[in-house]
């Protein structure tokens, strides 16, 4: 990667990062419209999980569309149409998929509701191939890591606010949100669509480059040569794995929320939205915290910061929710809980294979929780799993395309495409939960974070032998 850049380049970053605002949104709101889903077309837990089946399978759809015309053209389709070409026209492609709710909401069909979704997140896949590999292009190498994660928090804003402005959308507010009409669906959809057009033009007429300095083939180190492929990796095939089980276990665990709370704790489905926009809250507060050093290179204020930023994404989420007139009182206790963040990420000492298994462990210990208790303290354990994955993703990525040199955009590629572990997992523990309830279901979530334990622990022997090693702290969000 180019090291020409001394300083980000916030007016061309800022832009940027709309778009990771827009994944967030649209992920978490999904959360709503699975409970809405099911009630209005009569659907089983399994079948209700379409919706996140549709949504992030896409995401693999759309990367083997754009590796088959990158072979066709025998050129990488972004590097031939440039950077903001390939930004606008994601957007378009998800503007597209929002008309789609419109006859859906008219007609009441699920299934011409699953392809608007598909076709949303088929742009958001172009996009993402796009902007995260664009996010560390603008600035130094040495503050990429620290950019994907104030990308990845703007990302939560959106995941945050997403499932509570649809929620309002369909039920209105708080104290008479008891009235489902399938056709209110259409109305946030629509404007989001609205958005994405004015986006994509604000995008086309940014100072965004349309062909950044990204990777540079690097010096093989241990004397081997270099390798054709991303796939001879051993870091990257199992980092793909990686990737599919870990927004698997982040998808399900807020996905099959709803339902856990609704048939368990008798919660009515307008009344689920604040949990939900708690759980992706969370990852907010868990990425605000790995961004502190964007900010200050001095130990000392690092050290403050990590106090302060977790509770300030706090403050964030009370006040969100506050706005929408929601009781806060359920929600403060939850301040403690962030302490364990807190230690969690000083004990991880900025290793990313290290915090990776911290946090995975975490993860299990949080499932295992919830499985076993009941009442609002499986509900904040299973909230809390947002916290521990909130760093997963710039982890496992980081472990997966170190020493892939030039074939690390190819490889970038392969892991894009394994978030369709986010529809996979929350479809199987939907189905799972059909035979042995939906609480016990939880017990998915718990393999997906033992496979990021074991990996946590292998990659590093691995990359060792490539003479590889970390010892700066390295964040992002996905």
């Amino acid at each position: 990667m180019s090291s020409e850049n001394v300083q980000t380049k916030w007016g061309q970053f800022i832009p940027l990062v709309i778009v990771f605002f827009f994944w967030g949104f649209v992920a978490a709101s999904n959360d709503i419209l699975i409970p809405v889903f099911k009630t209005a077309f009569n659907l089983s837990q399994g079948e209700s999980q379409l919706v996140s089946l549709a949504f992030y399978i896409a995401y693999t759809v759309g990367s083997l569309i754009y590796m088959g015309i990158s072979f066709l053209i025998k050129e990488d389709l972004v590097n031939k149409i440039g950077y903001k070409n390939g930004l606008s026209l994601g957007l378009l492609i998800s503007a597209l998929g929002t008309l789609l709710f419109y006859p859906a909401a008219n007609t009441g069909s699920f299934p011409l509701m699953l392809s608007g979704l598909f076709i949303v997140a088929l742009g958001f896949s172009l996009q993402q191939t796009v902007a995260n590999p664009l996010a560390i292009a603008l600035g130094p190498i040495s503050t990429g890591s620290q950019r994907l994660t104030l990308a990845g928090g703007i990302n939560n804003l959106g995941t945050t606010i997403g499932p509570l402005i649809v929620s309002f959308a369909i039920f209105g507010s708080s104290t008479g949100g008891s009235t489902l009409s399938i056709e209110s669906v259409k109305t946030p959809y629509l404007i989001l669509g609205l958005a994405f057009l004015l986006v994509a033009i604000l995008l086309k007429f940014s100072s965004l480059p349309d062909k950044p300095a990204l990777i540079e083939e690097e010096v093989v180190t241990d004397g081997s040569t270099a390798k054709k492929s991303a796939l001879q990796y051993p870091q990257l095939v199992m980092g793909m794995i990686a990737i599919f089980l870990y927004v698997g276990v982040e998808v399900s665990t807020a996905s099959n929320l709803p339902a856990y709370m609704e048939s368990k704790l008798g919660f009515l489905t307008h009344e689920v939205a604040p949990y939900i926009s708690l759980y992706w809250a969370s990852l907010m507060i868990g990425r605000w915290t790995g961004a502190v050093e964007a900010f200050t290179q001095k130990a000392s204020l690092q050290q403050i910061l990590r106090f302060v930023a977790p509770y300030l994404a706090f403050g964030v989420f009370l006040a969100v929710n506050a706005i929408a007139k929601h009781d806060l009182t359920p929600f403060y206790i939850y301040g403690l809980i962030i302490l364990v963040l807190i230690a969690a990420d000083i004990a991880s000492k900025g290793n990313p294979a290290r915090m990776l298994l911290i946090f995975s462990a975490l993860g299990i210990i949080a499932l295992v929780i919830g499985m076993s208790t009941s009442g609002m303290v499986s509900v904040y354990a299973f909230t809390s799993v947002g916290l521990f994955c909130s760093t997963l993703w710039p982890c496992i990525f980081t472990l997966a395309v170190s020493g892939l040199g030039k074939n690390t955009s190819q490889g970038s590629s392969f892991l894009i495409m394994m978030i369709m572990g986010g529809g996979v997992i929350s479809w199987v523990q939907g189905f799972v939960s059909e035979s042995i309830g939906i609480q016990a279901s939880y017990i998915v979530g718990v393999l997906c974070f033992a496979y990021l334990v074991f990996y946590a622990w292998s990659v590093s022997g691995i990359l060792k032998k490539q003479g590889i090693s970390f010892d700066k702290k390295l964040s992002g969000g996905h």
